[in-house]
């Protein structure tokens, strides 16, 4: 961001979890020269050039002023497992909505799909209706309305950006990460999940967080919902066959065409997500125009993000070994 568009003399960026697009997110604001402050439960872990670690728990209101203390921005990435997302999500809201306002930052929230519900194909763009119908999707319907009425009322500038499914170099937990790319390259078991030929968006983990860093660098986005840059939507067939391609052999394609346990997906993470597997029988088409046009964003080629993604994996077998 220039210094022309700061609204504040403070340029300290908090990233609230350290996921994989949390410290994406935290490396894309220290390369554009930030300074950068990375929290999560435990505090340590490796951290990209120029961000300091810190321990924090926004679970409360006290956890979480500590950890967004001087911040001009604050980027909430902060994701519990699925079986626990309706009983933690809206208490980690509240927690950082109140901290965020005390200290007098920016709120810039990391945010899923979840809200529109089942789309029957339809293109989601962000005047698509929210028409949830699951447990999940209501509650993050729910946490999002408050979030924008947070900012209408004035308390606090906000801004959310809604991702498709994450891909890219260090996602582990995606459909498309753990469950398809150690397999495509060893030989070992692939899964597709519902109907792997309807159309399917995917978000490179690195046009997750250059959206989300441009939003926190752009307080004239503020008060809205922005769709993450997100390639043209392919078949997930469609994106096997550029995997099998690259790794020059037939990948062992195991389809699970109902919700149940298999592989790196567990009992009780399949119980937890059944609920929202219409997002593969279903088509999932995510339009990021808007934000590309507002601010000159493209997202990362689906062909580069497989070849990124394979090398990253290729590097984490091998240090397994």
């Amino acid at each position: 961001m220039s210094q022309s568009t700061r609204n504040d003399v403070r340029d300290l960026h908090v990233v609230l979890g350290a996921g994989p697009a949390g410290s994406t997110l935290a490396g894309e604001l220290a390369r554009r020269g930030h300074e950068v402050r990375l929290v999560d439960r435990s505090g340590d872990g490796p951290a990209p050039e120029g961000v300091t670690r810190a321990r924090g728990d926004v679970g409360t209101l006290e956890g979480a002023r500590e950890a967004v203390r001087g911040a001009a921005v604050v980027h909430h990435c902060v994701n519990v497992a699925y079986h626990l997302q309706t009983e933690v999500m809206p208490g980690v809201q509240e927690a950082v909505l109140g901290a965020v306002e005390a200290e007098g930052a920016r709120l810039v929230v990391l945010d899923t799909l979840y809200p529109y519900g089942e789309t029957h194909g339809e293109v989601m763009t962000e005047e698509t209706p929210w028409r949830a119908t699951s447990a999940k999707g209501r509650m993050r319907a729910a946490l999002d309305e408050r979030y924008l009425a947070t900012h209408r009322a004035g308390r606090a500038r906000v801004v959310l950006g809604r991702s498709a499914d994450f891909t890219g170099p260090g996602v582990l937990n995606s459909t498309l990460g753990g469950a398809v790319f150690p397999g495509a390259l060893t030989g070992g078991e692939v899964l597709g999940l519902g109907d792997i030929d309807l159309p399917h968006s995917y978000t490179d983990i690195r046009a997750v967080a250059a959206g989300l860093a441009t939003l926190g660098e752009h307080p004239e986005g503020d008060g809205r919902v922005w769709h993450l840059p997100t390639a043209p939507a392919r078949t997930t067939r469609e994106v096997l066959r550029m995997i099998e391609e690259r790794v020059r052999r037939p990948l062992r394609l195991h389809v699970v065409a109902r919700p149940r346990a298999f592989g790196p997906f567990d009992e009780v993470f399949m119980d937890a997500y059944a609920e929202l597997f219409y997002q593969h029988t279903e088509a999932q088409v995510m339009d990021s125009t808007a934000i590309q046009d507002a601010f000159g964003l493209r997202p990362v080629d689906l062909g580069t993000t497989l070849d990124d993604t394979l090398a990253w994996y290729r590097d984490l077998l091998a240090a397994r070994r």
